[in-house]
């Protein structure tokens, strides 16, 4: 493919105009045709996406290699590394969940409500696909094959913009996704990529209001907030998780010890990662040794506020900005609180209302908790990382969205329709 942000001989803008008005019109063609498809058939064309992804699979290590040399070189973070990875098992997992959409229930005219009125005429609310969803996220080759599988499933055209870091394997996984959907008789357009034209792509993709339904951003904060400024298509907010766990004084010391540990360790590059550690100062001396001697066990450095430090002289100072990072590492911000009080006004002021949790064997903290946490998941006793499409049952995910108009959470084949009202009549007329 010619790189046209490079190619001397092609005027950027007046190219950009046409060839990606004409990607996002063929995929707004194919959104019609995929409306119209069958489960039967939607289901064969995921099939065959997870058969080619198994096929093609040394290509498209390959190509990720590159990427990751790519990523070194530049300085890309552990944590985007580590997103951006793909090897075989990798891979393999990527099929097994496109496979998994297959078992869903294809969401694509269901009867959400109706009931006839007195005058004879039937009223249904059916869901119907959104049409064209955009997406644009950095580093994560699996949400190409996510996105495209679950809007597959849901009658849904996707257009693409995957990042400079992850685009050598983004364009092998967007020829397997074509190939695979045409293969089956199915439209490959309904797959499009605005990656040859980098940034000014994502821009045109931002805007093109006459082709694209819905966009969701997927990364890192400051992707988000950019795209919620920029777009004139309308935006599913998904949030970055600067995510906490409070150990109130009544938590048992095992399972504290266990699900900070796996809410941080298990794979801290992801959104649903543990990043802020509260605990009550009366459980503060019996829970932070075991707690954290745990964790930098496992290599994680913790950043302490003064009273953690004096009880583990090890942590390193918090700063003012540790409290609203996502750290994406083995980083891990502490402190200590007087009260449940301090830790709910604590996670006001910090959270980005991804997912919450308490550890506590106490029923009214647990259930005040719940009640007041304002975030897509709020947990009691469980460990941040079950926030996921997968773990939900949903299969693959959009996205966790942290908004809250449309969807809510993970982002699973629902969320990927609207609804349309279906009115039938016999010659009806209003009174």
């Amino acid at each position: 493919m010619t790189d046209v942000r490079t190619d001397p001989a092609i005027d950027l803008e007046t190219h950009l105009a046409t060839v990606l008005d004409e990607r996002l019109a063929a995929a707004k063609e194919a959104s019609r045709r995929l409306a119209r498809a069958t489960t039967a058939e939607k289901d064969a064309a995921l099939q065959a996406i997870a058969d080619r992804l198994r096929a093609r699979v040394g290509e498209i290590v390959a190509a990720n290699a590159a990427d990751l040399e790519a990523g070194r070189t530049s300085g890309l973070g552990t944590g985007l590394l580590d997103r951006l990875t793909l090897d075989e098992r990798r891979i393999g997992a990527i099929a097994d969940a496109v496979l998994d959409v297959v078992a869903l229930t294809d969401p694509v005219g269901e009867t959400v409500s109706g009931r006839t009125l007195p005058n004879g005429v039937r009223i249904e609310q059916v869901r119907v696909p959104l049409g064209v969803v955009g997406a644009i996220y950095e580093a994560r080759p699996n949400v190409t094959v996510d996105i495209a599988a679950l809007a597959l499933k849901s009658g849904n055209a996707v257009a693409l913009r995957g990042g400079s870091a992850a685009e050598r394997t983004n364009a092998v996984l967007v020829d397997v996704l074509r190939e695979a959907i045409a293969s089956v008789g199915l439209p490959g357009d309904a797959v499009q990529t605005v990656d040859d034209f980098g940034r000014e792509g994502a821009r045109h993709l931002m805007r093109a209001r006459d082709h694209v339904d819905v966009l969701i951003p997927r990364g890192s904060a400051a992707l988000i907030r950019a795209v919620v400024d920029e777009a004139t298509v309308p935006v599913i907010e998904t949030g970055a998780g600067v995510v906490h766990m409070f150990l109130d004084q009544s938590a048992r010391e095992d399972w504290s010890v266990d699900l900070v540990h796996n809410a941080k360790v298990q794979r801290p590059s992801v959104c649903n990662a543990l990043e802020t550690l509260l605990v009550h100062a009366d459980a503060a001396e019996r829970l932070l040794p075991p707690v954290l001697e745990r964790l930098e066990a496992s290599g994680v450095t913790v950043h302490g506020d003064e009273r953690v430090r004096a009880l583990h002289p090890s942590a390193v100072p918090t700063t003012d900005e540790d409290w609203a990072t996502e750290h994406m590492s083995l980083d891990l911000s502490v402190g200590i609180v007087d009260s449940l009080d301090d830790a709910l006004a604590h996670i006001r002021r910090y959270s980005t209302k991804h997912t919450e949790s308490i550890i506590t064997n106490d029923l009214g903290n647990a259930e005040r908790f719940l009640d007041e946490v304002d975030a897509a998941a709020v947990m009691v006793n469980a460990s941040t990382r079950f926030t996921d499409g997968a773990e939900f049952g949903f299969g693959a995910e959009v996205g966790i969205s942290t908004q809250k108009l449309h969807a809510r959470g993970p982002m699973g084949l629902p969320e990927l329709t609207s609804t349309k009202w279906i009115v039938r009549g016999a010659g009806h007329v209003r009174a």
